[in-house]
């Protein structure tokens, strides 16, 4: 791959070994800089849970490389990406990065920040060069402001949320604008946190910087962008193939979220799925109106749970790139639920919504596929944020906590559903107890497999979760989850897996709660969060009378 001269025919570049070579390669540089800012980061929600995304891009915006970090990030991050190729233009210099978290220009939700930077061929030093490529990272930030601790509010509008980035450079040619930085730390209720967390996402662009430029120097310019090329056109062939397997026809399903937050009337999704030939319409038209609460779903988001869907149809050896996403289109009519307005609240779209759009489009797809595609899995990442001030002895300072829960997996033709994990559009671990109760003033009285959740059926579904937090300092304390209402469905005659359930245990008195909640925290009081579990797959096998 080294001795060809740097004008060959880009198809004398490219041969079967090499492109699983390159793969290989873009895919490390997204896994090394996710180990970095794991490993810089402050958060527990970023250095435990993990809650970030790591991605490489090619010049023109393409994604070309992802680590196995947040489905719903990297499925939304390329929106983001052209969003800052958009404010800068031709204007990009080495040592630059722009961020962003505005949900109506690439984000997914104000917590999430994106960062992107330009990487140059070093042997093109000259000014006016065009980047060659760009590394991304989007991480989940535990507070950026807003109307409650954790930045998770049930908001009606935008703006309390958080503070709003829109795309901008907050370093220039290496040099950070302190200005810029010293307004969002002035917005957040944990500035030094944030400035940790900020400092750990630059650290992790200068990695993927530094082993992009490797790339460059050892194999060249055109050689690096003919694999880049060539994986983006494999991916593409392996996915129209994928989809072209799936029987012609159009297949339709609906289900509902809960409540919005605000109004408590359900909300409903329905997809039309048409597949024609090699090419997949994924069509929203009939789902509500958006709606006063924060379930609100940007076409990022929902574009990302679709893109998902079909990920998982494809093996793993297919690379994750733009190609995979050529096949679809998604059709979600301006104004619905998941194509709002600005500034309409989308605090739990990204976490919620993208959930049961997965729900829907998979409930579409098991039409076609009924002996492939699994029942619903618990549709909710049954999020928890609670902040206050911790006053314990040598404390003495805000703290602001986010979380989200696993539950059960839906089960699958192949077998029962996992119990305890996290699913579809989350892919973080959990905060290990120890380290929860070191970073927060919290205790945590049972933390179990809720047995017995999952829904019947010759497969099981998974088991939920339940966990009880006792609450040492007085706390803002808020619930963004779904199915506790409605059950996660069954398919081939299984059965649906249990609700989720919500408690307060205060002076020895149980409050049920609903999903969506705010509420100040006692010290003494316990917070118990029973999680969804899966769905079944099959007619249960039943004793004879």
């Amino acid at each position: 791959m080294t001795t060809h001269a740097p004008n060959a025919p880009l198809q004398t570049l490219v041969d079967p070994i090499s492109l699983e070579v390159f793969k290989n390669l873009f895919a490390s540089i997204a896994e090394e800089m996710g180990v970095a800012l794991v490993r810089t980061s402050y958060s527990p929600n970023i250095k435990e849970r993990r809650d970030l995304s790591c991605a490489v891009f090619d010049g023109a915006g393409r994604l070309i490389a992802q680590a196995a970090h947040i489905p719903v990030h990297l499925g939304a991050m390329p929106m983001a990406v052209r969003a800052a190729l958009d404010l800068v233009g031709e204007d990009w210099r080495p040592g630059d990065v722009v961020a962003l978290n505005d949900p109506y220009l690439g984000g997914t939700h104000l917590p999430d920040i994106t960062m992107i930077s330009p990487v140059f061929d070093p042997a093109e030093r000259r000014r006016g060069a065009r980047p060659v490529a760009f590394v991304a990272s989007r991480a989940h930030h535990a507070d950026v402001g807003g109307m409650s601790a954790g930045s998770m509010p049930l908001s009606s509008e935008i703006y309390q949320e958080g503070i709003i980035i829109p795309p901008l450079r907050i370093v220039r040619g290496g040099r950070p604008n302190e200005e810029c930085l010293a307004l969002i730390y002035r917005n957040v209720r944990t500035p030094d946190e944030r400035r940790g967390d900020i400092a750990a996402q630059l650290a992790a662009h200068r990695v993927g910087e530094r082993r992009f430029t490797e790339l460059l120097r050892r194999y060249g310019r055109d050689v690096v962008l003919a694999h880049a090329g060539a994986l983006l056109a494999y991916a593409e062939r392996q996915a129209r193939a994928v989809v072209a397997g799936i029987p012609d026809g159009t297949y339709t399903f609906e289900d509902v979220l809960d409540d919005d937050g605000v109004t408590g009337q359900p909300v409903r999704l329905r997809v039309q799925v048409r597949i024609q030939g090699d090419r997949m319409i994924v069509d929203f038209t009939g789902t509500d109106q958006a709606r006063p609460g924060c379930i609100n779903a940007p076409l990022a988001v929902t574009q990302s749970a679709v893109y998902y869907v079909l990920r998982c149809l494809l093996g793993p050896d297919v690379p994750a790139n733009a190609g995979c996403f050529a096949p679809i289109e998604v059709i979600a009519p301006r104004g619905c639920v998941l194509n709002p307005e600005p500034p309409h609240a989308v605090a739990a779209g990204n976490v919620e919504t993208s959930q049961r759009v997965v729900d829907v489009v998979l409930g579409a797809l098991a039409q076609a596929l009924p002996e492939v595609i699994p029942a619903a899995s618990q549709g909710t990442m049954n999020n928890l944020t609670a902040g206050g001030f911790d006053d314990r002895p040598g404390r003495g300072q805000p703290f602001a906590y986010y979380e989200t829960m696993g539950g059960g997996m839906g089960a699958s033709p192949q077998g029962d559903g996992l119990s305890g994990v996290h699913v579809h559009m989350s892919n973080t671990l959990n905060t290990p107890i120890e380290a929860l109760e070191f970073a927060y003033p919290f205790r945590i009285e049972q933390y179990a497999i809720r047995r017995g959740s999952g829904g019947a059926g010759r497969y099981r579904g998974g088991d939920g979760l339940r966990r009880d937090i006792r609450f040492l300092v007085p706390s803002t304390v808020t619930i963004l989850a779904e199915r506790r209402r409605t059950r996660p469905y069954g398919l081939a005659g299984g059965e649906p897996g249990q609700p989720g359930r919500n408690c307060l245990i205060r002076d020895g008195e149980v409050i049920e709660l609903p999903g969506k909640h705010t509420f100040q925290a006692r010290p003494g009081d316990v917070l118990s969060i029973e999680t969804p579990g899966g769905g079944g797959w099959g007619t249960p096998h039943r004793p004879a009378p």
